[in-house]
């Protein structure tokens, strides 16, 4: 009798515990909706897709995030990835967003833009570490204090005109029928979180992102992904082999990566993707019909070839 009635409790504790882990499952994701927000198919004469991918099964919410708002001073753009996962990491990803959708309205420069997330973002860190470590100091000895967030900045002008700030992320590839390249920029900042932003923080002028061509922004568990012998998921191969033949579309190339990625990796994620894809899509006459004196990778030729084995910045 009383194995019995062990094994009846315990069955019952087992099927609250799964209801309060679907509960709390949907809680999280409906969290992650309102802070990651579905972006809008058109911003601005600019086709968008994005989409992201957990590397824990069943997971809802995680470190990645990504933006695109058009605004008076043209289409801004975040992506960015923070250092860690769940809850934690959500709520840093609602402050630098939260901030970053204030900012590039109110902002008419690039790096005003950047230094109200890094503000936004200290802020945050410190007021977390106080709620979590009530008796230590403004600057406490916590892995909160140690947390940081890759992160890049893009400006697309109404011309098409493309400038960036980078701050330890990888830089995106520009896409157009038969062409792949890696977007040249200067050497990136550091991460935000760890050390202060430099004085002056000049954009990197990233040329034009002419009608037709796209640009192709991810977090670097896109490249970091490995299958069983260790290989690096191909990622410029596979995006090569998408634009050869056809212009590339915004929701079928975020399908192919990703099934490209989880049959590389065979389901097995190591740490969460996040893509986003903005094409130009403005199709006047006269941009039309004038070839762009400089592509987006900002010369008149491809500025930088593809490595035969580029690897992102690399993160602790």
């Amino acid at each position: 009798m009383a194995v019995v009635m062990s094994t009846g409790l315990l069955l019952y504790v087992r099927r609250a515990l799964l209801r309060e882990l679907r509960q709390a499952r949907k809680v999280a994701g409906a969290a992650q909706s309102v802070v990651l927000r579905p972006l809008p198919p058109r911003v601005a004469g600019l086709e968008v897709a994005a989409a992201r991918l957990s590397a824990e099964c069943g997971a809802t919410v995680g470190g990645d995030l990504y933006e695109v708002i058009a605004t008076e001073h043209g289409v801004r753009i975040v992506m960015g990835d923070v250092r860690g996962h769940g809850l934690t990491a959500l709520a840093t990803v609602a402050a630098v967003l939260g901030s970053f959708r204030e900012a590039v309205h109110d902002e008419p420069e690039l790096a005003g833009v950047l230094r109200r997330l890094d503000r936004s973002l200290a802020r945050h860190l410190r007021e977390r570490a106080r709620a979590e470590h009530p008796s230590v100091g403004s600057v406490p000895d916590t892995p909160v204090a140690e947390e940081f967030v890759t992160l890049l900045l893009l400006e697309i002008g109404h011309d098409g005109e493309v400038r960036g700030l980078n701050c330890g992320h990888p830089w995106p590839y520009l896409l157009e029928p038969g062409r792949l390249a890696a977007l040249s920029g200067d050497d990136p900042l550091p991460p935000l979180g760890p050390f202060p932003l430099p004085a002056d923080l000049p954009p990197t002028d990233c040329g034009r992102l002419a009608p037709g061509q796209a640009l192709f922004l991810y977090t670097d568990g896109a490249e970091d992904a490995r299958d069983g012998r260790g290989r690096f998921f191909p990622l410029p191969t596979l995006l090569g082999e998408a634009v050869r033949a056809r212009p590339p579309h915004p929701q079928a190339l975020l399908r192919n990566v990703f099934t490209g990625l989880l049959r590389h990796t065979g389901g097995r994620l190591r740490d969460d993707v996040a893509l986003l894809v903005v094409r130009n899509d403005r199709l006047s006459r006269a941009a039309a019909a004038e070839p762009p004196d400089r592509d987006a990778c900002g010369s008149t030729a491809w500025a930088r070839p593809l490595p035969t084995n580029p690897r992102p910045t690399q993160r602790s």
